[in-house]
């Protein structure tokens, strides 16, 4: 099983498609609300440069944005 953790906001629709998105693919995942947790923030910065959000963490493997692709590609989800 692949460890998930998302960075995320709770007014930012792309990180909600995404948990959506992911729940429907019975992905498990850790949600982290970084406009609550400045650890989380930081983590967030320091693994992928930036303060957008979401940023996905999927073993390591960090993706910025909603990219369905490398997201169906890393945790193989075929649609």
């Amino acid at each position: 099983m692949r460890k998930v953790r998302i960075f995320s906001t709770p007014s930012c629709p792309y990180c909600l498609t995404l948990k959506e998105y992911l729940k429907e693919h019975d992905i498990n995942f850790e949600d982290l609300d970084v406009s609550q947790d400045k650890n989380a923030l930081d983590e967030m910065v320091e693994k992928s440069g930036q303060l957008g959000v979401p940023v996905v963490d999927i073993d390591g493997e960090i993706i910025v944005g909603f990219d369905k692709e490398k997201i169906n590609q890393l945790l193989n989800i075929k649609e």
